[in-house]
Formats: structure tokens, C-alpha cells, sequence
């Protein structure tokens, strides 16, 4: 072998070996907790709803649920700076909160694994909302854990093996939801006992986080000044945080959070209603199981393994730009899948275009976050950062049952590709003004 491609070769394994590190490994199985809940509220209860005879007018409405993952950055101050009566001392300060918010995603499942939204579609959806509180509550303490556990070099590796076991969740959480309602449902029709079993299958899952939470070392944190009174304490804890980043980027800063907003607008708003169309399409259970919860999943962990390293070698904002590119032409597959009925090895060609795509811009944009971020203020920033990510996708996927209705699945998914044309311009401009060029500890 010619010595160059020997030494290059031997470059890019030795990049690779970072994901066979500790804190890597730790977070596979963090990502694996975060990633469990945020499908069971959406992506999957979509595909019951469907099933149970809901219209896709009112399962669009209903994705309005994860607009709570939206506002986290409401209540993350309290999570930076509160400690949990017993918890704090007993655990400390990130893993108090993950435990807590682990026992509220528990409880919101078991809640749903007792209910038929048939019949009480109301508790349905405020089980729904106790599980998403919990997990968005989970995602503020799991990133600021992410953050302080190593330097922001090593951001773009833990985004990738966090992906991992977000993306492993997502299988379990769709595939292994399906297949567990599939395998003891009763005759050919809808089932709700099917459905109650799987999801009070979810909620003991959750406990691979609760396990891995007690069995982790508190990260080291950075002690932030003692207030001196109540109006000093509030101006640390709710002010201070937003406004050390306005400080640090002043106009820049209405560049980064708009393309923060609607970087994943494409993804978010299409996939609302992929359950739905892969219903309506005629693919069952096991089908959409094989492909698009496992098949599918793999191909999201390739992508953000690549991305990770791809981030690694050539910048975050390149992959980030690459990424927003893959993501708004994968679309444009599902709205030829759209014409073509009920074609299951098109689905495969397709699901394996759109999710390698995702896992590259998810790996990329999870590393574009965590650069923007002051360790003195992890879970506040992340939190308002990854909120406005979801809040303007999550409310326009609220309309896309309407919008399919109206005029169809294709005319859909060609526009979810287009409202993705301003992220790439809002990337570009963010090179152009070389604007991200400080580290994580904001110096």
C-alpha cells in the first residue's frame, strides 16, 4: 500500500477511536433515554391514532404536544441553579434533575398504557404532555451533562454516539412498539390492549437511563458567584445567561438564532406526518417496523457517524451546509414515493436516503450548539438554543394534517423541501461573517 494512503487511512481510524472513549460510551446510553420518550408522543401515537380512527386533521393538531419542548428554556434556569430537596445532595446537581425527569417520563407512559384514545383521547394527550415535560426537562440536564463532560473538540464525537443511542431509542420506539402491538394483538382490526401493552413496555425501558444516571460521576461545573439577595439570585438565574450571550454576539446574535429556528424545518414538519402516509399507504406494521424504525435507524447512525468525524475534519458550519442540502432533497424522494402506491422497495431507497441525511445535519447541528455555548450557563443556553429550534417547525407541522387533506401527500413533501431554501442561506452568511469563532467557554 503507497505510504500517503497507509498514513492517511491510519489518520482517519485514529479519528474513529474517539468514539471508544468513556464519556462517548456513557452518553450512547444517555441518547438512548433522551431519544425513548420524544416518538411515543408523536411519531408512534400518531400511528395509533391513525389506527384507532382519529382523523389526520386532528393528529396534526395534536403534535403540538412537543411545543413544550419549544419553551424548555423557560424553566432551564431552574435547572442550572435550583437543587431538588435530597436529590441534589444525594447525587448532585445534573444527575438530581435527570433522575426527577426520568420518574415524570415513567409516570406519563404508565398513564398511557392505561388509556384508549378511542374513547378518552383527552388523558391520552395530558399523559402525552407529562411525558413530554419530563423529557424535555431530561434533554436540558442531559445536554448540560454532555457539555461538561469534555471540551468542545470532543462535542461533534458525544453528538454522534448520543445520536447513536437516540437513534437505537427511536428503533425500540417505533419498531419494537409495533412489533411488540403486532406480535399480541387480537384478530385483524384495531386493538387497544396491543397498544397499552407496548407502551407500558416503554415505560420500563426508561429505566436504561435511570441505571445509567445512578451508575455516572457528576461532571465537575463551574461555581458561579453566590448572589448576594433575591434580586441578585433572579438576575443570575433568569437574566444572566440570555444576556451574556447577546453581549458576546451582539447583532450576530439575530443571524445565529434564526438559523438555530429553522434549520430542521424541513425534517420536523415532514415528519409529522410519515406515520400517517405510510398508513395510508398501505404498509403494515411489520413493514414500517423493518424499514423505517430499524433499517432506517441504522442508516441515521451512519450519518451521524460520518458527520461526526466529517465535523472533525472540515468545520462544523461545512457539514452543517451539507447537511441542510441532504435534508431538503430527501424530501423531494418522498413526494415521488407518493406516486408510486404501495412499494416497499422504493420506501427502503427512500427511508435510507432521508435518515442518512438526518444523522449527518444532526451531528453537525448538535456541534454548532454546543460551540455556542458559555459552560457557566450550559443548561440555560443549550435549553433557549434547542428550544428555538423546535418552536416555529413544531407549530407549522401542527397544519399539516389540514394541509394534506387539502392537497395531498406529494404537493406536501415538495413543500417541506422548500421551506428549507433559507437555511442555507442563513449558513452561508454565517461563513461569511465568520461569526462562531469563540469556544465553549465563551472567551
Amino acid at each position: 500500500m503507497n505510504t500517503k494512503v497507509f498514513t492517511a487511512v491510519q489518520s482517519w481510524l485514529k479519528d474513529f477511536r474517539v468514539y471508544l472513549e468513556w464519556p462517548c460510551l456513557r452518553m450512547l446510553f444517555l441518547g438512548f433515554s433522551a431519544g425513548l420518550p420524544l416518538l411515543l408522543i408523536l411519531g408512534t401515537l400518531s400511528f395509533w391514532l391513525r389506527e384507532a380512527g382519529i382523523d389526520r386533521s386532528t393528529i396534526g393538531y395534536l403534535t403540538w404536544v412537543g411545543l413544550i419542548y419549544a419553551f424548555k428554556w423557560v424553566w432551564a434556569p431552574l435547572v442550572d441553579r435550583v437543587q431538588i430537596p435530597f436529590l441534589t445532595k444525594l447525587l448532585g446537581r445534573r444527575r438530581s434533575w435527570l433522575i426527577f425527569a426520568q420518574a415524570l417520563i415513567i409516570l406519563g407512559l404508565v398513564g398511557m398504557s392505561t388509556l384508549d384514545p378511542k374513547i378518552t383521547l383527552n388523558l391520552v394527550v395530558w399523559c402525552a404532555l407529562l411525558v413530554a415535560f419530563g423529557s424535555a426537562t431530561q434533554d436540558i440536564a442531559l445536554d448540560a451533562f454532555r457539555i461538561e463532560s469534555a471540551n468542545s473538540d470532543h462535542q461533534a464525537a458525544l453528538a454522534a454516539t448520543y445520536q447513536t443511542g437516540y437513534r437505537l431509542a427511536l428503533i425500540w420506539a417505533g419498531a419494537g412498539v409495533l412489533w411488540l402491538a403486532a406480535r399480541v394483538e387480537t384478530g385483524g382490526g384495531y386493538d387497544a390492549g396491543a397498544w397499552q401493552f407496548a407502551y407500558l413496555c416503554m415505560a420500563g425501558s426508561i429505566g436504561v437511563g435511570v441505571l445509567t444516571t445512578l451508575f455516572s460521576k457528576e461532571p465537575a461545573r463551574y461555581e458561579l458567584a453566590k448572589a448576594r439577595d433575591a434580586k441578585a439570585w433572579l438576575y443570575q438565574t433568569l437574566v444572566e445567561p440570555f444576556a451574556e450571550f447577546i453581549t458576546r454576539y451582539r447583532w450576530h446574535a439575530i443571524l445565529i438564532l434564526s438559523l438555530i429556528a429553522i434549520y430542521r424545518i424541513s425534517d420536523v414538519v415532514m415528519g409529522i406526518m410519515a406515520n400517517p402516509f405510510y398508513v395510508d399507504m398501505g404498509y403494515t406494521k411489520d413493514e414500517v417496523a423493518a424499514v423505517s424504525k430499524v433499517f432506517g435507524v441504522i442508516m441515521t447512525l451512519v450519518g451521524a457517524f460520518v458527520g461526526g468525524v466529517l465535523t472533525l475534519r472540515f468545520g462544523v458550519l461545512r457539514i452543517l451546509f451539507v447537511g441542510a442540502v441532504l435534508s431538503a432533497v430527501s424530501n423531494l424522494l418522498f413526494a415521488w414515493l407518493a406516486t408510486q402506491g404501495h412499494d416497499l422497495h422504493g420506501l427502503i431507497w427512500v427511508i435510507s436516503a432521508d435518515n442518512l441525511s438526518s444523522g449527518i445535519a444532526s451531528a453537525a447541528f448538535i456541534a454548532f450548539l454546543s460551540s455556542l455555548t458559555n459552560i457557566r450557563y450550559s443548561a440555560t443556553q443549550y435549553a433557549l438554543f434547542s428550544s428555538m429550534m423546535l418552536l416555529l417547525p413544531k407549530w407549522l407541522a401542527g397544519f399539516s394534517g389540514v394541509f394534506v387533506d387539502s392537497f395531498g401527500y406529494q404537493a406536501f413533501f415538495y413543500g417541506t423541501a422548500i421551506i428549507g431554501a433559507p437555511v442555507l442561506i442563513l449558513i452561508w452568511a454565517t461563513i461569511h461573517f465568520n461569526i462562531v469563532q469563540v469556544n465553549k467557554d465563551g472567551k
